[in-house]
């Protein structure tokens, strides 16, 4: 058996409640201890510096602009380039880490973003731009396959969604704090010392995380209570895994498709956001940084009460399917008025209505996460978030073009691209639901296929 390069389920165990889609919930005992919710922490940190990074250069546009001359076109060819890295980066890294641990896999991907930032500095010319940000994304890509699988390694199934949800919060306090941060150090100093200070944030980051992460197993700092929590659901054996095998599994395809359908918008407000009250509403740096704020402060807000979500239908005896969909569906409808954002004749209905959709956003993000570790063996985590990201990086590239030419071609009219982040997410969600009527684990499907060859 061990020749077949497939997943297997622990041999005459019974599946867990969460696996055969029932709500299997106890109580959290009161003394259970806090440690996992510290992780929970250390990623949220992770996340905002690594928001905090991407989000600088799409801050800094309006005035590069002027500085290098570019156009949306230019423009369009650096985000392309960073995208294009992060694909491989989620691929290659995402496989990678499912051979090695958490712990020395974070300290690499966060230590080298943050000497990629620090190369920023360097850039004079698109060319330059392109080459810095193609090194961020290929380091930034191993960021995510990595924190799913921490998650899965230190939470049970029924809090999953809202660790997750916390943690990828982080992302939208680093939108926050970017319009703020980037305003304050190029008035000090320069555009340069942006990137530099970003960088040396990153490689703090990683000092603590050094210092204070080890695997649930190894870590002195947790109770026998809390390791028993988070031990609590059915241990599984599995075998190695190929790129074919995940690739025939429906699990797989469901987070591709929703990453493929989500991912590209998200980059779209992170890219685009600010240029877009800039070119629609006339906003310089210093009056669009408050809206850029709260657009992501409400994004933040809105991964949290996603992953709130789910979980509260869990507690309230709803199945895991039903629990994950209706959150899913809730996010959806959120993202559904932002189609008319650019018709709105006061910057501050759009950017309530890109709030809105950013929230709707980032709590179907949290959820559709969540799906990964609901359904995929623990040792697969990484490279199906690897398969995943790539997918979404690939179309977030194409996308990347399309959004570039249209503003190009049609002198920065934004109705088009609002219209595609309008609509993704209602697809995505249909073509989840068609694909995984219920959500079945990877591991049990595959046990039934071997046992029906005999294996």
């Amino acid at each position: 058996m061990a020749g077949n390069n497939k997943l297997v389920g622990e041999a005459g165990a019974a599946e867990p409640a969460a696996a055969r889609g029932e709500s299997a919930l106890a109580s959290v005992p009161g003394s259970l201890g806090r440690w996992r919710w510290r992780v929970v922490g250390l990623l949220f940190a992770a996340t905002s510096i690594n928001y905090v990074v991407r989000a600088s250069l799409a801050v800094l546009k309006p005035s590069l602009d002027q500085r290098l001359g570019w156009d949306q076109k230019d423009y369009g060819w650096v985000v392309t380039a960073f995208q294009a890295a992060y694909a491989i980066g989620y691929l290659v890294v995402g496989r990678w880490l499912d051979k090695m641990s958490v712990r020395m896999g974070l300290l690499l991907v966060v230590g080298l973003w943050s000497l990629a930032a620090m190369g920023h500095t360097l850039a004079t010319s698109v060319a330059g731009f392109a080459c810095a940000q193609a090194f961020l994304g290929l380091a930034e890509g191993g960021f995510f396959p990595a924190a799913i699988k921490a998650v899965a390694e230190w939470f049970p199934k029924q809090e999953r969604a809202l660790a997750t949800g916390l943690f990828n919060s982080g992302s939208n306090a680093g939108a926050v704090l970017c319009p703020l941060l980037v305003l304050m150090i190029t008035r000090i100093w320069n555009w340069q010392a942006v990137f530099v200070a970003t960088g040396a944030a990153g490689l703090i980051w990683v000092g603590f995380w050094a210092r204070l992460y080890d695997s649930p197993g190894r870590s002195a700092r947790l109770s026998p209570a809390e390791l028993a929590w988070i031990r609590q659901d059915a241990s599984e054996v599995v075998l190695r895994i190929g790129w074919l095998e995940l690739l025939r599994r429906r699990q797989t395809w469901v987070f591709m498709i929703g990453t493929m359908a989500s991912a590209p918008i998200w980059w779209f407000y992170i890219f685009w956001a600010p240029d877009f009250l800039s070119k629609r509403y006339g906003l310089q740096l210093s009056q669009s940084s408050l809206p850029l704020m709260l657009i992501f402060l409400v994004a933040g807000l809105g991964g949290i009460l996603g992953g709130w979500l789910s979980s509260a239908l869990l507690r309230r005896g709803k199945t895991v399917n039903v629990a994950r969909k209706l959150a899913l569906l809730a996010c959806a409808l959120c993202a559904a008025p932002v189609f008319a954002a650019p018709f709105m004749p006061d910057f501050r209905w759009a950017a309530a209505l890109v709030a809105l959709a950013a929230a709707g956003h980032c709590g179907y993000a949290a959820n559709l996460y969540t799906l990964v570790s609901d359904t995929v063996p623990r040792q697969a985590i990484g490279s199906v978030v690897g398969l995943g990201g790539m997918a979404g990086s690939i179309v977030g590239m194409l996308f990347a073009q399309l959004v570039s030419r249209v503003l190009h071609f049609t002198h920065n009219n934004f109705t088009l691209p609002f219209a595609f982040a309008a609509s993704g997410y209602l697809l995505a969600l249909c073509l989840i639901h068609l694909l995984l009527p219920r959500l079945e684990p990877m591991r049990a499907l595959v046990s039934q296929d071997l046992a029906a060859k005999g294996i």
